[in-house]
């Protein structure tokens, strides 16, 4: 694909970081010289220094033949005119990334009457994931493939687990589940029957639904955090955009919502806007105002400050006092390894979390990438298998998979099959597949036509989509 971005801020930088590797044609634009050339020296794309509203630029780098613009700069509305510029000098799909609250209910409107194909708010976006994150009453994350036919779990083995020290092949693992990977250490393992599971491992679990919730009742002493009381009382740190649009969730839900912040504007902004939430004028670093606010009586606490030290800092205290969900929004992936060993386990990342909605977007909906639930060395995927295509038609065992490919599930007519090596995909059948990053080029050439991987051609087979 031809993939223009114009902005390399946070978001553009990873939206460029993803497809570059993915065989696109990836072309940065952005006024600031230090972007730019931040992102030039770590991703293989073309830097163009230009305002994104330059009609002669987005000619000489042939906007009429790009496959998709991303608008992602600082302001909505320069995003709102770049998109809509792009669409009328003929390139095929545009997207802008709009933030203010005040135009969330006016995005359909602005998306047809500018000709804008997608609107994304990250910020509200985020607010949606937080609200999932705070109502799972399990220890575990889940997410789903195939229309909710297959799930990906994951777990981290305590030293006190009935599977720590256990090899794979000694776990009465359900046959429609699989384990496809290890996080060790900060190292993605792909495992065999013999591997050893150890203190501190996250494993993730591939399979139909009800066989990962059958297993985790085997297990549930050991998985699943007793005794979870119903999400009565909420405490927000930090009192931005996020915090608008997750307190306004959470008020529809019947929750006591309260957000610290110490500008004093934001306040009364948020006062205005949010009729049920209690707004605290205060520093939520302050330890003597959480105790005052009655942060031990919370049922989950949000960190959402824009500092991430801030934002990791408030929930060691927090888990201090005992409340039951902690989540911690970070910006620097550099800071897994710090969390890990404060045993921080809910952290959500809105800019992986847009760059990954933006993805699937630009790839049609047949690629899920979940790369942000394994960091950034590996990801899953489903993807609808071609006609023609290398996978199809043989038995798994005649295929050579490189490692780090690893085929967790196939949904055929309806039904969920873990394979084994005598296992056939055929055409339209939905296939779940992790992969390895340092692997990722290999994929296209099998599960895509021809020689050499088109992946435009996973979109355009609609008739796949059951």
């Amino acid at each position: 694909m031809n993939i223009v971005i114009i902005g390399a801020g946070k978001l553009g930088y990873r939206l460029a970081d993803i497809f570059s590797i993915k065989n696109n044609n990836v072309t940065v634009v952005d006024n600031g010289h230090e972007a730019l050339n931040r992102a030039k020296a770590y991703i293989d794309m073309m830097p163009m220094h230009s305002d994104g509203l330059n009609i002669e630029m987005l000619t000489r780098i042939n906007i009429a033949v790009t496959d998709i613009l991303f608008a992602v700069t600082g302001s909505d509305e320069t995003n709102l005119l770049i998109a809509t510029l792009a669409k009328k000098m003929g390139c095929k799909r545009v997207v802008a990334r709009v933030r203010n609250p005040d135009y969330s209910n006016q995005i359909e409107f602005i998306k047809h009457n500018l000709d804008i194909d997608l609107i994304t708010n990250p910020d509200s976006e985020t607010a949606t994931e937080i609200v999932k994150m705070i109502f799972k009453n399990e220890a575990i994350y889940m997410d789903d493939f195939a229309n909710g036919k297959v799930g990906l779990s994951e777990f981290r083995i305590e030293s006190d687990y009935l599977l720590n020290g256990k090899s794979i092949k000694s776990i009465d693992l359900p046959k429609r589940l699989l384990i496809v990977a290890i996080k060790r250490n900060e190292e993605m393992l792909i495992p065999n029957g013999n591997t050893i599971l150890a203190n501190g491992d996250v494993l993730y679990i591939i399979g139909v639904k009800l066989d990962i919730q059958n297993f985790m009742k085997q297990y549930k002493e050991h998985l699943l955090k007793p005794d979870y009381k119903r999400i009565k009382r909420v405490m927000i740190l930090g009192g931005g955009n996020i915090s608008f649009y997750l307190a306004k969730r959470l008020e529809q839900k019947g929750v006591q919502v309260k957000i610290i912040e110490k500008n004093k504007e934001i306040c009364t902004e948020l006062a205005v806007n949010l009729k049920d939430t209690l707004i605290i004028h205060g520093d939520a670093t302050d330890l003597s105002i959480l105790i005052e606010e009655n942060i031990s009586q919370m049922d989950a606490v949000i960190a959402l400050t824009g500092f991430d030290e801030e934002n990791i800092l408030l929930s060691v205290v927090a888990k201090k006092y005992n409340v039951q969900k902690v989540i911690t929004k970070l910006s620097k992936s550099n800071y897994a390894s710090v969390l890990h060993d404060l045993e921080i386990n809910k952290v959500i990342n809105p800019v992986l979390l847009t760059a990954s909605h933006l993805m699937r977007y630009a790839q049609g909906g047949r690629i899920k990438s979940l790369s942000l639930l394994l960091g950034s060395s590996a990801e899953v995927m489903e993807i609808i298998a071609l006609e023609g295509s290398k996978i199809v038609g043989r038995p798994l065992s005649t295929i050579d998979l490189p490692v780090g490919i690893i085929i967790g599930a196939i949904v055929k007519n309806g039904k969920v099959l873990v394979p084994d090596g005598a296992t056939v995909i055929e055409p339209h059948n939905r296939v779940i597949v992790f992969c390895l990053n340092e692997v990722l080029d290999k994929l296209e050439a099998y599960f895509y036509k021809g020689k050499r991987g088109n992946i435009n051609e996973l979109w355009n087979d609609r008739e796949g989509i059951r």
